[in-house]
């Protein structure tokens, strides 16, 4: 009895098995071949004036290797204390950067770079302040040698009872040369100095 409903079971199975075979044979019949001619491929280019239209009406294509973004070495982190800053409680305030994000965009032989940080500026135990200005900077460097710098002082405001408050800076249409090959690294931290 129980042989008997095992081989039903892999008679079933067998059946299933040929069907599906049989239906995807159908459908790859014009892949190796066979099928109406017209649905061959075949070798083609397009002439000049195709091509300068295409690239007229065409978006920019989204690069395929953006830049990374980091964050440099020392400038995760910004700090102020109110007497010696190796006593925790003397602590005015401390911003961090909590992610880093960017986008690019290639056209006529250019990168532009779209970029930002979520930032939060955390008030310390001595923490009097209800607005100050973070100092950040955004960078792009090729090969080691800087293309853009520029430093914002981004303000923040905490409203009590709040203790920390959220801030967020995007810089657009920042535009880089591209020529192909290069290391271009983006880099982004606090830069408190003058």
């Amino acid at each position: 009895m129980r042989l008997t409903t095992n081989m039903a079971r892999v008679g079933r199975l067998a059946g299933v098995g040929a069907v599906a075979l049989a239906l995807s044979a159908c459908s790859m019949g014009s892949l190796f071949g066979g099928g109406s001619p017209s649905a061959q491929l075949q070798n083609a280019s397009a002439s000049q004036a195709e091509i300068a239209q295409a690239s007229t009406s065409a978006l920019p294509a989204i690069a395929t290797e953006c830049p990374p973004i980091k964050v440099r070495e020392g400038g995760e982190a910004y700090a102020k204390y109110t007497g010696s800053s190796s006593i925790p409680k003397n602590l005015n305030f401390q911003a961090v950067i909590e992610k880093q994000s960017r986008n690019c965009v290639v056209s006529n032989g250019k990168i532009t770079v779209r970029m930002g940080v979520v930032g939060r500026l955390l008030l310390g135990p001595a923490g009097a302040v209800s607005s100050v200005n973070v100092p950040l900077r955004f960078a792009v460097e090729r090969d080691g040698v800087a293309l853009f710098s520029e430093k914002y002082d981004i303000p923040v405001t905490v409203v009590p009872p709040n203790q920390s408050e959220e801030f967020v800076k995007v810089v657009e249409n920042v535009e880089i040369p591209y020529v192909g090959g290069e290391q271009i690294t983006i880099w982004v931290g606090f830069d408190p100095r003058a």
